[in-house]
């Protein structure tokens, strides 16, 4: 079984905004987070993204990224996310998400900050998208698993 778990949940109260570490969340089935900005029906409710891959752009010297930088609702250790097949289900905290899209179009002509500081960003190619399917509490500690 393969599991990692949440370093932190995210949220911003408008588009555009990096995502602010909080407590807990509640996510809502076919929808996302309550009170997040990106949440919505869809196939892009909630963004996760692996610490491994915030390390591989410290490694290009960018200082200050904190959770939430890359717009991420979940940020995560443990696993590595972008090898996971869409239609992957992970149980993580109290709700069942679907993995519905990997990786998403670069907003670095609408001013991504850590692209026009490196010329590269990590989102566009190992974040993920999932829907979820059943609802409940996610806090930073819980963990996350890769189900069957």
């Amino acid at each position: 079984m393969k599991a990692g778990k949440v370093l932190a949940v995210n949220i911003s109260k408008n588009k555009g905004e990096i995502k602010k570490p909080v407590s807990k969340v509640l996510a809502i089935k076919d929808y996302g987070f309550e009170g997040d900005a990106h949440a919505g029906p869809g196939k892009r409710q909630v963004s996760l993204l692996g610490n491994e891959s915030i390390e591989k752009m410290k490694a290009y010297g960018i200082e200050g990224l904190c959770f939430g930088k890359f717009a991420e609702n979940i940020t995560t250790e443990g696993l590595e996310l972008y090898k996971l097949p869409v239609g992957t289900k992970l149980k993580i905290g109290k709700t069942i998400q679907e993995i519905s899209q990997i990786g998403k179009k670069c907003h670095a002509a609408d001013g991504c900050e850590v692209f026009r500081a490196v010329g590269t960003c990590i989102m566009p190619k190992e974040g993920l998208f999932t829907i979820v399917l059943e609802g409940g509490e996610i806090k930073p500690g819980d963990e996350i698993i890769v189900l069957d």
